[in-house]
């Protein structure tokens, strides 16, 4: 394939509808120097479930829907995601509890200088001061959306005509926005995020080679 200029972008519109976007795309840009989707070379999307569980369904059918979306469009697109899953019990809900108690009062500023200071500093306080702004986790949640996302198509790297990601990397996270954020070394869910993160970073580099450099 003949080589151009190859860019990226951070958080173009995806093909498709919903209003969902590619969070990095790489490839040559259209006529216009913008991004061009019939010329992506590798689409990488993020995506997360931390503190609500219940949101792994909306979560694979976001990342279904994009893969299919690219691949249609350029089947031979490194296409991989990255997924954070929260492995806390509880978790303190903030954008829809402890903020919007604040700004329903008209006080933004409040919460700015009270609040975000003791987000993920360790202030247990946080606990006490806000209790119903917690959110409990079962403790198989982690585990039952790992394998719901886990039935998300792959395919090999040398199957370009399948449609399926070249990789999804799940990414053990402790979050619960009191303590400090953490990548969850020892989790449950028997993930090497370490080897994980080589494993992945090898597919793209692999694939890529492959499919733009014969």
């Amino acid at each position: 394939m003949a080589a151009g200029a190859v860019k990226h972008w951070l958080n173009i519109p995806a093909p498709g509808g919903r209003n969902r976007k590619i969070d990095l795309f790489i490839g040559e840009p259209g006529a216009d120097g913008k991004a061009d989707m019939s010329k992506v070379r590798v689409c990488v999307e993020n995506k997360s479930v931390i503190t609500a569980h219940r949101n792994r369904d909306a979560r694979f059918d976001d990342l279904d829907e994009t893969m299919k979306a690219v691949h249609n469009i350029r089947s031979e697109a490194v296409i991989v995601a990255t997924v954070m899953i929260g492995t806390a019990l509880r978790t303190l809900n903030i954008p829809d509890d402890v903020k919007a108690f604040y700004v329903k009062q008209g006080k933004h500023k409040e919460f700015s200088a009270l609040v975000e200071p003791r987000l993920s500093s360790g202030d247990q306080a946080l606990w006490s001061d806000f209790p119903a702004a917690i959110s409990d986790n079962r403790p198989a949640d982690p585990a039952k959306t790992l394998a719901k996302l886990r039935t998300l198509k792959t395919r090999n790297p040398g199957f370009t005509h399948v449609q399926g990601y070249d990789f999804i990397m799940f990414a053990p996270m402790f979050i619960n926005n009191v303590d400090p954020p953490h990548v969850d070394r020892q989790n449950s869910l028997g993930l090497n995020v370490d080897e994980d993160y080589t494993d992945f970073l090898d597919a793209v580099c692999k694939a890529y080679r492959v499919r733009w450099h014969p």
